[in-house]
């Protein structure tokens, strides 16, 4: 979807990896070798970005970081389109929803470091049930072209986890103290 309306591949990649979870960060040479392209392609695009607005920079010794701009004006749909184009909004809405006692949600893994690999790691906190969650992963799936592996925890397991899944880091999609959909990292709730 956005490789459609955003013409340059590296842009469209750069996109997804930072508005996916805003507390993503990266240099210029971890991009390159995880888009597998050039630095100066990477470069190019990244300096767009940051021209625009869109992404901020700071110096950590010689080496620039990169992170996504979460004042910017556009950041909100931005974040938005990211989740629609991976088709994690869709999980939130036809599995997360439909099972009803789910107290947290979030992703891990490639996609929480907005890598599109093509399996989405989604952990359920609360009291759910793994055959109806398994069934609604399933329909899910095929909506979405991308492979949904569940981790289902109670508050306590969840608990015993919480740190490693924090160093992960997780992005958060649900949180049903408030019913609202998160987007935002577990380390900066």
């Amino acid at each position: 979807m956005l490789e459609s309306l955003i013409t340059s591949k590296t842009r469209a990649r750069l996109l997804l990896k930072f508005f996916l979870n805003p507390g993503t960060s990266a240099y210029l040479r971890g991009l390159a070798d995880e888009f597998g392209e050039s630095t100066n392609g990477v470069r190019v695009e990244l300096n767009r970005l940051s021209e625009a607005g869109l992404l901020e920079s700071s110096d950590k010794g010689r080496t620039k970081v990169y992170r996504a701009n979460t004042k910017h004006p556009l950041f909100p749909e931005l974040h938005r389109i990211a989740a629609k184009t991976l088709g994690i909004d869709q999980v939130v809405e036809q599995v997360i929803r439909r099972l009803g006692n789910v107290e947290l949600a979030f992703v891990t893994g490639d996609y929480a470091k907005g890598i599109d690999s093509g399996l989405i790691d989604l952990v359920l906190v609360g009291s759910i049930d793994r055959a109806y969650f398994d069934h609604l992963a399933a329909k899910i799936e095929e909506l979405i072209s991308r492979k949904i592996r569940g981790l289902l925890l109670t508050k306590e397991e969840f608990r015993r986890l919480e740190t490693r899944l924090k160093a992960d880091n997780a992005l958060l999609l649900w949180d049903g103290e408030d019913s609202t959909e998160k987007g935002q990292s577990l380390q900066h709730p």
